[in-house]
Parts: C-alpha cells; structure tokens; sequence
C-alpha cells in the first residue's frame, strides 16, 4: 500500500523512513515523496488509477499550498484519503481542512505515535 508524503522540507523524507522503518521492512507499506503539490499530482498522474491510497501533505508550501493540493486531489480522485500536516495548530487552517475533505490534521512536530495508529488503522481496513 503507497503513501505519498508531500512536504517542501527535504528532512521530512529521512524522518518517515526512519520512524516507519519497520512496516517498510516487512512490506506492509511504501513511502513515495514529493517536495511540492506540483510534484505530487504528477506522481498521481503518472499511473491510472493512481496506486497511492494516502496522501500527507504539508499546509504551508511555497507555490500550491497543501489546501489547494487538497482540493485538486478530492476533485480528480476522490478515492484518495489526505491528511494534512501542519507546523501551525490554528483553528482556520484546521476548519479550512476538514471542510475540503482532510481526513486528520496533524501539528509539527509530528505526533507519530498517533500517525502509526492512523496508518494501522488504514492498513487493517484495506
């Protein structure tokens, strides 16, 4: 199962590996990343269907912010699930989210002991 980590800090990619390095080992899930949301809706376009099933995007990123990425993806694929990541726990960030359809909203730094059980949870319903 492929998750898509959408973050224009390039840090992000070693953190995930790192703290998913378990579930990588054993193939219970990929990791795919892209440093804009430009670069993350050609991953999606690249296959079709797209075989990502879960998208984390970082909120502030510079060109397409992850907001605008969200709308994009619950648009052109509705069947993508996308949490968004954000380094301001602000209420309008958090409303505008859900309101576009985010599944979860998370605040840097990264809770990922409550990440895991999100992607668990995932894991066990496909």
């Amino acid at each position: 199962m492929k998750f898509l980590v959408v973050d224009d800090e390039k840090d992000v990619e070693m953190l995930f590996r790192q703290k998913f390095r378990k579930e990588l080992r054993q193939g219970l899930l990929e990791l795919e990343f892209a440093f804009s949301g430009d670069e993350a809706l050609n991953i999606l376009s690249s296959k079709q269907p797209p075989d990502v099933v879960y998208i984390f995007s970082d909120i502030n990123m510079p060109g397409m912010t992850g907001l605008e990425l969200l709308n994009t993806v619950k648009e052109q694929y509705p069947n993508i699930e996308v949490s968004m990541i954000s380094a301001y726990g602000d209420r309008e960030n958090y409303e505008k989210a859900k309101e576009s359809g985010a599944k979860e909203f998370f605040t840097k730094p990264i809770d990922f002991d409550t990440l895991k059980a999100e992607i668990h949870k995932i894991l066990e319903q496909k």
